[in-house]
């Protein structure tokens, strides 16, 4: 019997404003393991990637701090098994914008589907910029399923993924560990 691989690829900005509105809290030690499968639930997972910005320091100490994070943050996923794919940040107009991480997406997408590497992609993301590579996978007969969440869903993802799922907070807490007080 075959039975149907899946790969998950996690916008990790996205992911992270998103619960950062929804105030989850914690997010440095997210247990990705439990999240990945109640993503797949019955699919056998055969990969799991994480797509962010990679920060650099300048020396002050808000960078420092950051990347201080972002170093805790990519153990985390290594713990996890979850591959991680690193863009850069970019300053413009003293704020900071990600680039090269939704062609990184784009590209897994693409990869997976030319490559044979699974018959479900679940995409963690909102972004849009990504519809063009999920409906070249949907030609290819690949099921490509939108999660996103419920207080901020992306109706032109939801129309254009095979599936949608939307996520509360309820959802999510089951993967955040709780501080001790």
């Amino acid at each position: 019997m075959n039975k149907s691989k899946s790969i998950i690829l996690i916008d990790g900005s996205n992911f992270y404003f998103k619960l950062k509105k929804l105030e989850v809290p914690n997010l440095l030690e997210f247990d990705f393991t439990s999240f990945s499968k109640f993503l797949t639930k019955k699919i056998n997972l055969v990969q799991s990637s994480y797509y962010i910005g990679a920060v650099r320091t300048d020396g002050s100490k808000k960078s420092s701090e950051l990347l201080a994070n972002q170093q805790k943050h990519l153990t985390n996923l290594n713990k996890h098994h979850v591959s991680y794919s690193l863009g850069y940040l970019l300053k413009s107009g003293g704020r900071f914008h990600e680039k090269g991480v939704d062609v990184n997406i784009a590209v897994d997408i693409l990869v997976a589907t030319y490559e044979n590497l699974c018959d479900h992609i679940i995409i963690v993301s909102s972004d849009t910029d990504l519809l063009p590579a999920i409906k070249k996978a949907k030609e290819k007969g690949k099921i490509v399923q939108y999660v996103g969440f419920s207080h901020q869903p992306s109706l032109a993802m939801i129309a254009n993924c095979s599936e949608s799922r939307l996520l509360t907070k309820e959802d999510i807490l089951p993967f955040v560990k709780s501080k001790t007080k």
